[in-house]
């Protein structure tokens, strides 16, 4: 299966933001070159919002063209099996942190954003990554700064996207525990 087939895949089964799901299938049906940045009318990419349940916390890269903090992420590369192992790749490179591991259920959230031309749109499918017990992180030549912010810090640091991210990461996290 190719990325692109699976992006499809993940994309049909995602439960949520129909409008928005129905946008990224109609981009992938149109365009085959869709999964790479190479096409500038928009594409797919995946990303990660690293996470430390256990210490009420998460990762936030200063994102050094953007100046913004965001979760960890980027553009799929030829070499990526699937949008969870594309996303799960940029979370491990952008935080230096080995032994992440995907949040069970799939992608927490799609966000489709403007970027600088020569591209139009990112149509981002984000994912949750769990960091190991004492993780530690280690800045990546993509990065400012790598903090992690307790959870009811993010909101007076990052955009909403991300505030979006975190509150969706958290209900599926809650949605786990038995209780």
């Amino acid at each position: 299966m190719s990325l692109h087939d699976d992006a499809v895949r993940v994309l049909e089964t995602y439960d949520g933001q129909e409008e928005l799901r129905g946008v990224y299938l109609a981009q992938l049906a149109a365009r085959p070159d869709g999964m790479w940045k190479s096409c500038e009318a928009g594409h797919v990419t995946a990303s990660a919002l690293v996470i430390d349940p256990g210490r009420g916390r998460v990762l936030l890269t200063l994102h050094k063209k953007l100046g913004m903090w965001l979760q960890m992420g980027g553009h799929c590369e030829p070499g990526d099996p699937s949008l969870a192992a594309a996303a799960l790749r940029e979370a491990t490179e952008e935080s230096g942190i080995p032994g992440l591991t995907l949040l069970p259920g799939g992608p927490v959230q799609l966000d489709r954003h403007a970027i600088p031309a020569p591209c139009r749109w990112h149509l981002d499918v984000q994912y949750a990554a769990l960091a190991p017990v004492g993780a530690v992180e280690a800045i990546s030549e993509e990065s400012l700064d790598l903090r992690w912010f307790a959870y009811d810090e993010v909101a007076a640091v990052a955009d909403g996207s991300v505030v979006r991210l975190l509150e969706r990461t958290r209900a599926a996290l809650s949605a786990r525990v038995p209780g």
